[in-house]
């Protein structure tokens, strides 16, 4: 029963489908930042995100960015599990589970009017989420706690059957009789299982700049973020089948047989929605016509999501009586906090055609408050270091390149096949095309190069090993206007 329950809680448990940055936060945000991953320096429109100090460097008037993005990632996890080899359909104790994040069409759009020392700005960004993520066989987790339930519940049923049979002509060695012919039988399972989590963080930031002195320039800003995640998953078809062989010491003649098990199958679907205002603050300070220093921090926020759920009649009994699934239950509010970011970042020009960019991002993860208080489970906080380089190489062209270093500190009790995250390196290349003299094109993409990560559990029949693997790719195309 409490391998069904954590079951069922961790089924609405799916991991977001984040592609950069921290634990639940996007950073690429625009076709910009997939060419140049290293904006936190830069002054442009397209860098508002990680230096809204530096748009009241812009010329005066109105800037305006509109972008969109593709990408697709995929969630590969191989577990090896002793009890998987009871599966009729697939008797091995290694079973691999694939599921594909899809993000079609990812929009934003970057604006800011400047006028004498002040500037406004306001941005559009999916800046969490972003997609959907779907496994059509489930995940291993939910193979593991079922099978496990399934043979213990099944072998159990057994001795109790066995005992009582044999109790009258061996009352005194039934019990080891029974369990005896229990260790040599055949136990086997058979179940349907799905999974799919959806999530999304709609960002929306306004705020405005002033420049203190000609060459210094500060930022305040007010986020309101919308959250949206949906969880849908089920186990059903569950049935459980034995081949008890024939024992002629006790003249046991051998028997087969099997049962349903669908009073134990779960479904659910949780919807989530939460609103929270997130503030920010910036500043920039342009050092000489080579450098330019910014920074930018992000206030750690409160965020409540409501449930709103429908349960099997099983499940709801389940999530009525344990607060691990009771989490999920219709109409309670789950905290899901956004953490504070710390982002400092330069940009030097050697030449005026050409510039070096370079950053670091802290997420104070760890700070962040989590339902069951999942970031106790958290060593330190994500931490990124990012470079780029940027060259015009005639009016009309710009090309560039970045790279990114994401290192997450998670404990092996973080990871799971649901909520795990990979440290990684991306690559993004691209161009910027000069239409006009008030219109670019930037065109990018930007590839990440998972870490892989291997977590061994013990449990009671042995050990269970996830081996865990991403692939993640995205193209952008955005248009910037001057007027």
């Amino acid at each position: 029963m409490k391998k069904i329950i954590t079951f069922a809680a961790a089924m609405a448990a799916s991991a977001s489908t984040a592609m950069a940055g921290g634990l639940l936060t996007n950073t690429n945000q625009n076709a910009a930042f997939l060419r140049q991953i290293s904006q936190n320096g830069n002054i442009d429109i397209t860098s508002l995100y990680f230096n809204p100090a530096g748009t009241a460097f812009l010329q005066p008037g109105f800037h305006l960015s509109l972008n969109v993005q593709n990408a697709k990632q995929s969630r590969d996890i191989t577990t090896t599990f002793p009890l998987f080899a009871y599966n009729v359909n697939n008797p091995n104790t290694t079973h691999r589970f694939e599921g594909m994040a899809d993000a079609p069409v990812i929009p934003s759009f970057q604006a800011s009017y400047n006028w004498d020392r002040w500037s406004a700005f306001l941005n559009f960004a999916l800046g969490g989420g972003g997609g959907k993520c779907e496994f059509d066989n489930g995940l291993g987790t939910f193979e593991a706690l079922y099978s496990s339930t399934i043979v213990s519940s099944l072998r159990e049923k057994i001795v109790q059957s066995l005992t009582g049979l044999y109790s009258p002509q061996f009352p005194e060695q039934a019990s080891a009789i029974a369990n005896e012919i229990a260790n040599t039988t055949r136990y086997g399972y058979d179940l349907s299982s799905y999974m799919k989590g959806r999530n999304y963080q709609f960002h929306v930031t306004a705020g405005g700049t002033y420049k203190v002195l000609d060459n210094l320039s500060v930022a305040l800003g007010l986020r309101a973020v919308y959250a949206t995640n949906n969880y849908n998953g089920f186990v059903m078809n569950v049935k459980a089948s034995y081949d008890i062989p024939a024992n002629a010491a006790y003249g046991f003649p051998g028997i087969q047989g099997s049962e349903s098990l669908d009073d134990k199958g779960i479904s659910l679907n949780c919807d989530q929605t939460g609103f929270t205002l997130q503030p920010i603050i910036g500043i920039d300070w342009r050092v000489n016509s080579h450098w330019n220093l910014a920074a930018k921090f992000e206030a750690p926020t409160k965020l409540k999501l409501k449930n709103k759920t429908e349960m099997n009649p099983y499940a709801a009994a389940l999530a009525s009586q344990n607060d691990v699934l009771g989490q999920f239950a219709d109409g309670r509010k789950v905290r899901e906090d956004l953490p504070g970011i710390l982002v400092l970042g330069g940009q030097y020009a050697p030449v005026k055609n050409f510039r070096i960019n370079a950053g670091w991002n802290y997420y104070f993860d760890k700070q962040c408050k989590k339902e069951g208080n999942k970031q106790d489970l958290i060593d330190k906080g994500t931490m990124e270091v990012n470079g780029g380089v940027e060259w015009d190489i005639c009016k009309w062209l710009t090309v560039s390149g970045g790279w990114q270093s994401t290192n997450y500190r998670l404990s092996d009790d973080y990871m799971n096949d649901l909520t795990f995250n990979l440290s990684s390196n991306a690559i993004g290349l691209g161009v910027r095309l000069r239409a006009t003299e008030r219109c670019t094109f930037d065109l990018g993409y930007m590839h990440s190069f998972y870490h892989t990560r291997d977590v061994v559990t013990s449990t009671a029949v042995g050990d269970k090993t996830d081996h865990y693997y991403r692939t993640n790719r995205v193209f952008g195309l955005g248009v910037n206007f001057e007027f």
